[in-house]
């Protein structure tokens, strides 16, 4: 999204009450969530060398992609159309679904697939929809935007005139950084589980 730090809009009274509850319910415990997936995640992981290898090549993209859209994001200031936001409404998101993608064939278990498929579905959906709301609250331009740009999976063609340029400042204002060397720690955990494994 284009600001994943910003809270949805306060929710009228009504049926979309429940579902905005919800989104801001899921942005406060998907870290905490994060970090107990992260055990459940050594725990149950079978990896080996190729499975370790191909995932990297998956994860690597993501982490690129996250990268580039944390340098072009612009958080409250305005609605972010430059880099690979031009292409999707959701690069980060994006990334991070690629990241996901590399580390299940990391660790080689349809539990990690399935966790993490509900994890999408019950934490990240609610957190996309609210974002999106927030946005669509506070930028008068991003209707038009949103009809143009899909949500997750890219366009082929670049979308709007705005070029815009990466901000190394920003992606270390916005700590981008963290997801690199989380995902070094990760893929360092299941080297250190494999040799173990063999030791033994």
């Amino acid at each position: 999204m284009n600001d994943i730090s910003q809270p949805a809009p306060v929710p009228s009274q009504g049926a979309s009450q429940t579902p905005r509850n919800w989104s801001r319910i899921a942005r406060r415990i998907r870290i905490p969530l994060g970090f107990v997936f992260a055990v459940v995640y050594i725990w149950v992981s079978r990896p080996t060398p190729f499975s370790i290898l191909l995932g990297t090549l998956v994860v690597l993209p993501g982490l690129a992609l996250r990268g580039l859209a944390s340098g072009h994001v612009q958080k409250d200031k305005e609605l972010t159309t430059s880099g690979p936001y031009a292409y999707t409404r959701n690069p980060l998101y994006l990334g991070s679904i690629m990241m996901a993608a590399g580390f299940a064939l990391a660790a080689r278990s349809w539990w990690i697939v399935i966790i993490m498929t509900l994890m999408f579905a019950i934490i990240y959906v609610p957190v996309i929809a609210g974002e999106e709301a927030y946005l669509r609250a506070t930028f008068a331009d991003y209707d038009e935007y949103a009809r143009n740009v899909p949500r997750m999976f890219p366009r082929i063609t670049r979308f709007g005139a705005k070029q815009g340029a990466f901000s190394s400042a920003r992606y270390w204002k916005h700590r981008e950084y963290e997801a690199s060397l989380g995902s070094a720690a990760m893929l360092g955990v299941l080297v250190a589980k494999l040799l173990l494994k063999r030791l033994w």
